[in-house]
């Protein structure tokens, strides 16, 4: 089965390279996307300009900050901060690049698509700004066939013959269009990218493809070279697979709960088969984060759209939604009522190594719970300041909107067990992975411990008189 696990870089890709040939390559963008490609980039030789609208966020980096929460990111923008520039201003940055990187957010749309208003701000930016021949490379997420609307979308803003005339230039600029989706993962982001398994370019010219291939030449990693509109469809189709068999996995736990079954089990053996491997087999409480739910989404949004039905998609979205909820609602039919209750809540984020909250199992409980009336002591590593910014605590309660319940925010486990009626386990940190079956039984008023991560042995639980529940296993009650 898939373990978490956070390894360092190779001492050859910590060490910064120096080619012959740099280029100047522009990132619109300091997301996990644009921000990890770019100093990644940068550490393979290049000379890389990050631009982003956020003035706050631009200067952290300019102080060697990062802003988001990602493992060796910050190491990597100082030993390369001689080739990395970050700044506001996106006409510096475009004019004279060789390659500009689209990296920019294509959030949901409450109809399921995707967003494109930031890739077209780019566009149009890049377009009215460009002195020279340049390509651009769509690196965000995008449904089959917007890289052929960003080519038509600059060609309509270039400046026309009597603008060039008025404006002193003398030239036409040919700008070609790329397609290079990412397969980062958020905690292991710099990593994927400096030692991936490969490299997707989809273009539609010679010119455009040898382009890419110079800018990854330094990676020294298979280069998969197909059509643009083929790579926009390998990565939905990549991240669509994986969220299918994160839900069938769940799926199959939920049975096994049923028939008496161990999901553990069933995974370790259905891993042997080299046909399925043995990655993505953990049942849980449901995937989170920016890709899988957003892209499932945009590629069920995008084959009804062509009159088409992806049935597989529409499933594994449906048993995701009611998965994330799935703890909550074995709790409600053991317990009367939560009003009054300390609730520990372990783990905010998403995953571990990260502080990424989107489409967190937590943003589906802590509300539920709260409107119940639970009095949450949550504990997370590092998401705890983002997650403060959707459920700020008062020191007391929080009505209104998010319900009767009170939240409060502490830096240990131990201090979010101590008298806890009820624990709920919604990410695999290390640190509560470290926590031992024991200190459950010690800290807690009543030790009812809802895993929604399969971190605990069962036995364990069960020897040291925890009532355990958990996904795709056999539960444990203690008699008292």
């Amino acid at each position: 089965m898939e373990n978490i696990i956070f390894k360092t870089l190779s001492p050859q890709t910590q060490t910064p390279k120096t080619i012959s040939h740099p280029l100047n390559i522009a990132v619109a963008g300091t997301g996990y996307v644009g921000l990890v490609s770019g100093v990644c980039m940068a550490h393979r030789g290049h000379h890389v300009t990050c631009v982003d609208i956020d003035v706050k966020k631009v200067t952290m980096m300019q102080q060697g900050i990062s802003p988001i929460y990602e493992q060796d990111l910050e190491e990597l923008m100082h030993l390369n901060k001689d080739r990395l520039t970050y700044t506001t201003d996106y006409k510096s940055a475009y004019k004279n690049a060789d390659v500009i990187f689209i990296g920019v957010g294509t959030p949901e749309l409450p109809d399921g698509s995707a967003n494109l208003a930031y890739i077209a701000t780019v566009a149009r930016q890049i377009a009215e700004t460009v002195e020279r021949d340049c390509l651009v490379v769509v690196k965000s997420t995008v449904p089959v066939g917007t890289n052929d609307k960003v080519e038509q979308f600059i060609k309509d803003f270039l400046p026309t013959d009597s603008e060039n005339e008025t404006l002193g230039k003398n030239r036409k600029i040919k700008i070609e269009v790329a397609s290079n989706p990412e397969f980062l993962a958020q905690g292991t982001a710099v990593r994927d990218t400096l030692e991936a398994a490969r490299i997707i370019i989809g273009t539609d010219s010679i010119i455009a493809k040898e382009t890419l291939i110079k800018v990854y030449e330094p990676f020294g990693l298979p280069i998969v070279s197909v059509s643009r509109r083929s790579a926009e469809m390998i990565k939905y189709a990549a991240n669509d697979f994986l969220a299918l068999k994160i839900s069938y996995m769940n799926d199959i736990a939920n049975l096994c709960e049923l028939v008496g079954a161990d999901i553990q089990d069933v995974a370790k053996g259905m891993g042997f088969d080299g046909r399925i491997g043995d990655k993505f087999l953990n049942a849980g409480i449901g995937y989170g984060g920016s890709c899988f739910p957003k892209d499932t989404k945009a590629l069920d949004y995008l084959a009804k759209q062509n009159g088409y039905e992806l049935r597989t998609v529409k499933a594994a979205i449906a048993v995701n939604k009611d998965q994330k909820v799935l703890l909550y609602k074995k709790a409600c039919k053991r317990l009367i009522t939560f009003n009054g209750l300390k609730v520990a809540v372990l783990g905010l984020a998403f995953k571990p190594g990260t502080d990424d909250l989107r489409e967190a199992p937590s943003l589906e409980n802590v509300p539920l719970l709260l409107a119940q009336g639970a009095d949450i002591y949550a504990y997370d590593p590092v998401a705890i300041d983002n997650f403060r910014k959707e459920f700020p605590a008062t020191g007391t309660e929080i009505r209104g909107e998010h319900g009767k319940g009170s939240i409060t925010y502490v830096e240990s486990v131990e201090e979010a067990l101590q008298g806890a009626n009820v624990c709920f386990v919604l990410t695999e940190w290390e640190e509560i992975k470290a926590v031992k079956a024991e200190d459950y039984k010690r800290l807690m008023r009543t030790p009812l411990v809802y895993d929604g991560r399969n971190i605990y042995a069962v036995e364990d639980m069960k020897e040291s008189g925890v009532e355990y529940y958990s996904i795709g296993r056999k539960k444990f009650v203690v008699s008292r």
